[in-house]
């Protein structure tokens, strides 16, 4: 371990293995955009042309967020986990559907083909209803609190909520996005026919037709044959345990070969229900008390919601896995772990772990943060671990009695030289957003902040 920074391992060059990915993704961006710069024929008219540039770039784009969700084994390391790699998706997708904006307004061709203008019309309704579609459960996060109050009193009304019942639901939601791919197929095809610089250039056809294959070629693999390669588990729901009003444990219980998992790791869970088979990545939060493995819900949406209510032991669930690189072993000597909500899963799959060995015993000096609004339904289970690894020093946060935790204080509790932590955060987006930008701002190295994205979809 190097004093003050990360464990070997961790870091290609000096570079963490979780900025590759991104690294990456920038490169190929500005690299094709430079090669466009280069290849422009001369009489090409500028406005045109630049409109074609944006139309290539977001296919590019939307070619890398189809790599990313392909859940290939080679995504994970460069990204730092899948759940990384899917907020770059996100992102991928958005931006691409940005600059067709641009390209719609600037790359008219007077010689455009019929079939080549429809195609771009399914093509970019479809897409940008997929991305307003994905960013639409994140509005609240993403508008000013005048704003917002207004939205609320919209979503209020009669007909927005008949709306949201026709097109709302994770499950919906996750049906339409699968035709991302054919989408972009019409967009990609829109692009062959339409784009007046490819016949003065072969170079840029090709290329292009390089991006837009390598992105048709991943959405063909994910639909067709991942299921066929990837590792799936066959389970049984055990027991479902109320924990607190709107969370609970549900233990899974292996029917086969069971899932070897590190501790914060994820998994995808696939649950046969009352409402039949619902697909989502849960925490795994250790070992269950009744064998196999044990996942922490909480009532964050439209799905988890309703999942202690549909869900009964003994019905069956498949277990595909496991995810994720959210690992204590790859931070400092002194750490500061930060958990919000049902944040805190990945943090319990750690304690159990050292729990479950008596002869393990915590290296790092530790300091554990858990916030909640009311005292912790982990709290008795904590302590009990803290009290055998006197370098694990628990702070419980009761948000309603001692109001809510911050990084100043976080960090006036662990003293030191902030350069030398590592944190480990989990809970709500906004939350831990504020934090990693106080920490930062007090020295906290970049490379040493670390979180998990339970939220991503």
């Amino acid at each position: 371990m190097t004093k003050g920074g990360t464990r070997p391992g961790t870091t290609f060059v000096g570079i963490p293995f979780r900025w590759l990915g991104p690294g990456v993704v920038m490169l190929l961006v500005g690299a094709y955009g430079i090669f466009w710069y280069l290849a422009r024929p001369e009489n090409e008219p500028l406005t045109g042309y630049i409109g074609q540039l944006f139309g290539g770039e977001s296919v590019l784009l939307y070619s890398i967020a189809l790599v990313l969700v392909s859940t290939l084994p080679l995504v994970e390391p460069v990204f730092g986990g899948i759940d990384h790699a899917a907020i770059w998706h996100r992102r991928a997708a958005i931006t691409a559907t940005i600059l067709l904006l641009p390209h719609i307004e600037l790359a008219a061709n007077p010689e455009a083909t019929s079939l080549g203008k429809t195609l771009a019309v399914v093509a970019i309704c479809g897409l940008a209803a997929l991305v307003v579609w994905a960013i639409l459960p994140r509005w609240r996060t993403m508008l000013p609190a005048p704003i917002r109050r207004l939205v609320v009193a919209a979503l209020q009304s009669k007909p927005v909520q008949v709306a949201v019942r026709l097109v709302g639901g994770y499950e919906r939601w996750r049906g339409f996005h699968r035709l991302t791919g054919l989408f972009l197929a019409a967009g990609f095809l829109h692009g062959l026919l339409d784009a007046s610089a490819f016949d003065a250039v072969p170079g840029l056809r090709w290329s292009y037709v390089a991006i837009g294959g390598t992105g048709l070629a991943f959405y063909a693999y994910r639909e067709l044959l991942a299921r066929r390669f990837l590792p799936h588990h066959d389970y049984q729901v055990a027991g479902v345990r109320p924990v607190a009003a709107d969370l609970v444990e549900v233990a899974l219980r292996p029917l086969g070969r069971p899932l070897t998992f590190k501790p914060g790791q994820f998994a995808m869970v696939y649950l046969e229900t009352a409402d039949g088979w619902q697909r989502h990545p849960f925490s795994i939060s250790g070992p269950a008390p009744e064998g196999g493995i044990s996942i922490t819900v909480k009532a964050l949406g439209d799905h988890t919601t309703k999942l202690p209510d549909v869900v009964q032991p003994g019905m069956p669930a498949v277990v595909g896995g496991p995810y994720g690189r959210f690992d204590r072993h790859r931070g400092t000597a002194h750490q500061v772990w930060i958990a919000g909500g049902v944040g805190i899963t990945p943090f319990l799959s750690w304690l159990r772990a050292l729990d479950r060995e008596p002869d393990a015993e915590l290296q790092e000096e530790v300091h554990f943060f858990v916030t909640s609004a009311g005292r912790s339904p982990f709290a008795d289970e904590i302590l009990a671990v803290a009290r055998n690894h006197p370098r694990l020093t628990v702070h419980l946060v009761d948000t309603a009695a001692d109001g809510r935790l911050t990084p100043e204080s976080v960090l006036a509790s662990v003293g030191g030289e902030p350069a030398r932590l590592s944190v480990f955060m989990g809970g709500p987006d906004a939350m831990l957003r504020q934090f990693r930008k106080a920490f930062q701002a007090a020295g906290v190295r970049r490379a040493n902040i670390h979180r998990e994205y339970f939220q991503w979809r």
